[in-house]
């Protein structure tokens, strides 16, 4: 390693602090709280509404304001992001220049007609309107007009401060209006964030009532009856708080929270790993089509650990640790959880570790949970077949991690430092890079002449 390759002497700082996805997950438990304890708060002050626990769709988004609220009053009040000069805002504009109103205008028709487009893509596409997918674009069709009207005096308040108004919006809205200025680039940028945020938001909505309803309804004294029910429900409740949380970070892309989307991954191969990971590729891949699937005649852990109590509580507690990294990584983002973007560099949490822990975490879950290598049938074979398979699913994640890798090396060299500090120090990636580098192949040294 050549001497500026080195790695820094110590850890870059994060950008988004602990704090922050603490508080995240303050807000969300106490909304959980609240939401099992209604009943006897509704009877306690003789409420005239049903005495039910609130584990409804429309309780499942009251969680996400609860989640997202106190992360977006500790990042202003207490981290001063709005001040980063990484907002692309200098506040002091507002008193010292006169906004070009007819910028804003442009970036209005680019932003309203990017939004027209996006709700066409979800008519066309028919996955959309089946299954769990319906409460996304319920949700998503309510909010639309709220969307445009409040645009109107929020973009107009942050011209004021944008040190460059001509944004990827503006760029997009020039083009369609013809207006002079506007480069491709920029345009190829804006639909790249967007493209992201609509996919993403939509999934991730679809799936936050299921995560919800099952913590918040859960039958605690049920639960303690057995380790393995102890288990499923914390691991349930993991699975919440990567949902909540992850959702406010794709809806919550603000600029004077420090959280916009700062670029979306150009990378081709980037798309293609993490988009066959979701529906509705993952269907045809995972599911009924079964391209890589590595649960035929697999039973699970419960399955072959029935009858021994002691063996299910240890490895349900692998499974709840594993869980819980995995919520941990997602949560560490506070406001900046989404695939495939570029929004600040986070070596805190658990990045301190490795630099992709939640796929780390991942993909072991599922080697101890599926248990690919045993069967009911008792073949080989389709134990062999299944335990290739997730090698491939393994192989597909750590591709997505190069990718995203890559994106980052190019964008921030505050990563660039992160990423060659990690592969020092970090407890599980610097081992890992090490094996790398000894088995990688090296380049041929060419002989040199003889004198």
């Amino acid at each position: 390693m050549s001497a500026k390759e080195q790695a820094p002497l110590a850890r870059p700082r994060s950008d988004v602090s602990s704090a922050v996805g603490l508080v995240g997950l303050a807000g969300l438990f106490a909304w959980v709280v609240f939401a099992r304890a209604f009943p006897s708060i509704a009877e306690a002050f003789d409420w005239a509404v049903p005495h039910d626990t609130l584990g409804g769709q429309n309780s499942a988004l009251v969680g996400l304001l609860a989640a997202a609220v106190p992360m977006a009053a500790w990042s202003v009040l207490v981290d001063k992001v709005h001040l980063r000069p990484s907002t692309g805002l200098d506040w002091s504009l507002m008193n010292s220049r006169r906004p070009d109103r007819s910028v804003t205008w442009v970036k209005l028709a680019g932003l309203w007609a990017t939004w027209a487009i996006i709700a066409g893509l979800y008519c066309l596409c028919r996955w959309y309107w089946q299954g769990q997918y319906v409460f996304s674009m319920q949700v998503l069709g309510y909010a639309a007009l709220p969307l445009v009207v409040l645009s109107v005096p929020y973009v107009f308040w942050i011209d004021r401060a944008l040190v460059n108004p001509r944004d990827h919006a503006w760029h997009f809205g020039a083009l369609l209006l013809m207006r002079p200025g506007w480069e491709l680039d920029e345009v190829k940028k804006h639909w790249r964030a967007w493209i992201i945020k609509a996919f993403f938001t939509a999934f991730m909505i679809s799936i936050i009532p299921f995560a919800f309803r099952h913590i918040v309804t859960a039958d605690f004294a049920e639960v303690i009856a057995r380790p393995e029910r102890i288990a499923l429900t914390v691991i349930e409740a993991m699975f919440m708080i990567d949902v909540m949380i992850g959702t406010v970070g794709y809806i919550v892309t603000m600029r004077p929270l420090d959280a916009h989307i700062r670029s979306g991954n150009p990378l081709l191969g980037g798309w293609i790993a993490a988009l066959i990971c979701y529906p509705p590729a993952v269907w045809g891949i995972l599911g009924n089509g079964k391209a890589i699937f590595y649960e035929e005649d697999t039973a699970g852990w419960l399955h072959w650990l029935e009858g021994h109590d002691l063996a299910i509580a240890l490895w349900g507690a692998l499974l709840v640790a594993l869980t819980a990294i995995y919520a941990w990584a997602t949560f560490a983002f506070g406001l900046r959880f989404s695939n495939l973007t570029y929004r600040g560099v986070l070596t805190n949490g658990p990045y301190r570790f490795t630099r992709h822990p939640a796929y780390v975490s991942k993909n072991l879950f599922w080697w101890a949970s599926v248990m690919p290598f045993l069967v009911t049938t008792g073949s080989l074979v389709e134990a062999i077949r299944n335990c290739f398979f997730l090698a491939v699913v393994n192989g597909i994640y750590f591709w997505r991690a190069k990718t995203e890798e890559a994106h980052l090396l190019a964008e921030d060299p505050k990563y660039r430092e992160y990423h060659a500090w990690m592969a020092q120090h970090g407890l599980i990636t610097a081992p890992l890079t090490r094996m790398w580098h000894r088995f990688r192949p090296r380049p041929a040294i060419e002989a040199q002449p003889a004198e």
